[in-house]
C-alpha cells in the first residue's frame, strides 16, 4: 500500500470514529456508518484506487441507500463496483438496522440510479478504472446514511446542532484527503457539495467547480445528465 493510500485509510478510520460518537434527534429514527460495517470494501476502493496523487477529487454530498450503504464505495452502484470496479466482499450490517432500508451488501436488488450514471460516464469515456483513477478520484463529503424511518433523509437537512459538529469533522477528513492526494481541483456533484468544500479547503490552493447531480430527482438530470456533466468538465479545462 502506497504512502497515500495508507493516509487516506487512516483519515477514513478517524472519521468513522468520529461520527460513530455522534448522537442524532427525530426525526432522524436510524443512522447508518458504512464506513464501520463496509469497512473490508471501503478499504480496499482506497488501497486500490487511492494509490497516487490525483488532479481532480469528485465529492459527492452522503451515501445513497442502495449505493456505498450497501457497498461502501462512493455512489456505490453494485454493478459498476463489482463489473467495473472489480471490488466485491463481505458487509456486515449496522449496529441498528432499518427494517424499511436493510443492509444486504452486494446482494441488494435495488439500484442506485445516480451511481449507475456516474460510473457509467466515467466507464463510457476512460473504459478502464485506472485510465480514470490516473488522475481523478470519487469520494462523499459525509459518510453516514440518515433515515426518518422509510425517508432518506441528506444531511443539508440537519438543524444546526447537530450539523456541527458533523461538518467540523467532515470538514477535516476531507482536507486530509485533498492533501493526501495533492488534489488541484474539487469538484462538487451538487452544488451543497461544492459550497462544503469550498468552506473546508479554504486556504488550501485547490480550485472548485461542480457538475449538475445525476440524482433522478432533478429533471434536468432525467433530460440527458450525462452531456451535461461532461460539458461542464469541458468548460472548466478538465476534459478534452
Amino acid at each position: 500500500m502506497s504512502s497515500i493510500a495508507s493516509r487516506l485509510v487512516d483519515a477514513a478510520r478517524t472519521l468513522s470514529r468520529e461520527v460513530d460518537a455522534m448522537r442524532f434527534a427525530a426525526p432522524v429514527s436510524h443512522v447508518y456508518n458504512p464506513l464501520d460495517y463496509a469497512w473490508a470494501v471501503h478499504r480496499a476502493y482506497l488501497e486500490r484506487f487511492g494509490d497516487g496523487p490525483k488532479k481532480v477529487v469528485f465529492l459527492g454530498m452522503n451515501p445513497g441507500p442502495f449505493g456505498m450503504a450497501q457497498t461502501g464505495v462512493p455512489f456505490g452502484e453494485i454493478a459498476a463496483v463489482r463489473d467495473w470496479l472489480g471490488l466485491s466482499g463481505a458487509v456486515d450490517k449496522p449496529a441498528t438496522e432499518n427494517p424499511k432500508k436493510p443492509v444486504e451488501g452486494f446482494a441488494c436488488k435495488r439500484g442506485e440510479v445516480s451511481g449507475q450514471r456516474l460510473w457509467g460516464l466515467f466507464r463510457e469515456r476512460f473504459g478502464t478504472p485506472e485510465a480514470f483513477f490516473a488522475e481523478h478520484f470519487v469520494a462523499n463529503y459525509c459518510p453516514l446514511v440518515f433515515f426518518d424511518e422509510g425517508r432518506n433523509l441528506t444531511p443539508d437537512k440537519l438543524p444546526v446542532r447537530e450539523a456541527g459538529p458533523l461538518q467540523e469533522a467532515c470538514d477535516a477528513h476531507l482536507r486530509r484527503l485533498v492533501e493526501a492526494v495533492q488534489a488541484e481541483w474539487v469538484i462538487g456533484v451538487g452544488a451543497w457539495a461544492e459550497k462544503r468544500a469550498m468552506i473546508a479547503l479554504d486556504g488550501l490552493p485547490v480550485r472548485f467547480g461542480r457538475i449538475l447531480h445525476p440524482s433522478p430527482a432533478s429533471p434536468a438530470a432525467n433530460r440527458g445528465w450525462a452531456p451535461v456533466a461532461s460539458r461542464q468538465l469541458v468548460e472548466l479545462g478538465l476534459w478534452a
